[in-house]
C-alpha cells in the first residue's frame, strides 16, 4: 500500500510516498480503509522531530481520519466491516496518511451521515480540541460571555460556533480580513488584534479561550473578570498567571465519546466542518510546504486518499 513517510526528521524535503505492507489490527484495534487524512499543524512537528510522544522514523504520518473498517482486531465487537467511521489513530498521532491505518478503537467513532469523508477527516482533532477547551476545562456557561483568540483558525471557528450554541456571549479576537468569514458564523463582537487601540477596546470577559498565544494573549488576558478561567492549547509560552484567575494548558484527548458528542453537534447543524485546501496522497510533501507558509486555503487540509 502507499504510505506518507519520513525516515528522517527534518523540513518538507523528507516527506516521501512509500510502499510498505498493509498493518494488521491487535487487541483494541481496527484496520480502517482510509478515504480522507488531515494535515495538520502537529504533523509538521512530528516531522521535525519535536513531538514528545512521536516514534523516531521511519514512520507514517497523519492523525485525523475517516473511512471504512477494512478488519477488527480479536477483542473489537464495537464496528462492523464495512461501517464508515472518523477519528484519530492512536496517541502518538501518526499513521493516518496511507491507503490502510491501524487506529485504536477506543478514538474512532461512526462518521456523521452529514459529512464528506473530506469533512469528516478534517474535524476530529481541532473539534474536539474546541469541545474540550469550552466545556471541559473551562466549564463555561451559557450565561457567560467567552473571548476566543484565533477565532478564525480551526479550532477557534468550531469553539466559536459551539459557544454560540450553548447560548454564550461571544468575543472573537480575529484580524479584519476573517471579519467576514466570523460574521457568516454568526458572531456580532470581533476585535481586531492588529488595532492600536485593540487593548483599549477589551471588554470584561467569563472565560479566555487561547488558540494563539504571543501578546495577543497577554492584552487579552486584562479582560477576564476576577474568577475567570483562561484555557490555551499554545505550549510556546508560559501561560500568563493571576491570583484572581484560573490558567490551564493542555493536550487535545479525542475518544469515541467526545466523538459521538461531536457528531450530535454535526447532525443538528450547530457546527459545520472547513475544508480548505484538498490534495491527493501522493502530494503530501506539498502538503507539508503548505503548513511551512506556502499559500492554501483556509480550513484545514486534507489528503484525498480514494474516492
Amino acid at each position: 500500500m502507499k504510505a506518507v513517510r519520513i525516515h528522517r526528521f527534518g523540513p518538507p524535503e523528507v516527506v516521501v510516498l512509500d510502499d510498505i505492507s498493509r498493518p494488521t489490527p491487535a487487541s483494541g484495534e481496527v484496520l480502517v480503509r482510509v478515504a480522507a487524512a488531515g494535515v495538520a499543524p502537529w504533523d509538521a512537528i512530528i516531522r521535525e522531530g519535536k513531538s514528545a510522544v512521536s516514534p523516531q522514523p521511519p514512520l507514517t504520518l497523519g492523525s485525523d481520519l475517516s473511512g471504512f473498517i477494512e478488519a477488527v482486531g480479536p477483542d473489537v465487537t464495537t464496528f462492523k466491516i464495512g461501517e464508515e467511521v472518523y477519528g484519530v489513530t492512536n496517541p502518538q498521532f501518526c499513521g493516518a496518511q496511507a491507503e490502510y491505518a491501524v487506529a485504536s478503537a477506543g478514538m474512532i467513532a461512526p462518521k456523521p451521515q452529514s459529512l464528506t469523508h473530506l469533512q469528516a477527516a478534517s474535524a476530529p482533532v481541532v473539534a474536539v480540541t474546541a469541545w474540550q477547551m469550552l466545556f471541559q476545562y473551562a466549564q463555561a456557561k451559557n450565561s457567560e460571555v467567552v473571548m476566543i483568540t484565533g477565532a478564525a483558525g480551526n479550532v477557534g471557528a468550531y469553539a466559536v460556533q459551539m459557544a454560540l450554541h450553548a447560548g454564550m456571549g461571544v468575543v472573537a479576537v480575529a484580524r479584519p480580513q476573517e471579519v467576514e468569514m466570523l460574521h457568516s458564523l454568526g458572531v456580532t463582537t470581533i476585535l481586531d488584534s492588529s488595532a492600536d487601540d485593540f487593548s483599549a477596546r477589551l471588554s470584561p470577559v467569563d472565560v479566555l479561550l487561547d488558540t494563539v498565544g504571543g501578546m495577543v494573549v497577554q492584552q487579552c488576558v486584562n479582560a477576564v473578570r476576577p474568577g475567570g478561567r483562561l484555557v490555551s492549547v499554545v505550549s510556546a509560552n508560559p501561560l500568563p498567571q493571576r491570583t484572581n484567575m484560573q490558567s490551564m494548558f493542555f493536550y487535545a484527548e479525542v475518544t469515541s465519546e467526545r466523538l459521538l458528542t461531536l457528531n450530535d453537534l454535526f447532525q443538528s447543524g450547530a457546527i459545520s466542518a472547513r475544508v480548505g485546501s484538498v490534495l491527493p496522497l501522493s502530494e503530501a510533501r506539498h502538503a507539508h510546504e503548505m503548513l511551512a507558509g506556502a499559500p492554501h486555503g483556509r480550513g484545514k487540509i486534507v489528503l484525498q486518499v480514494s474516492e
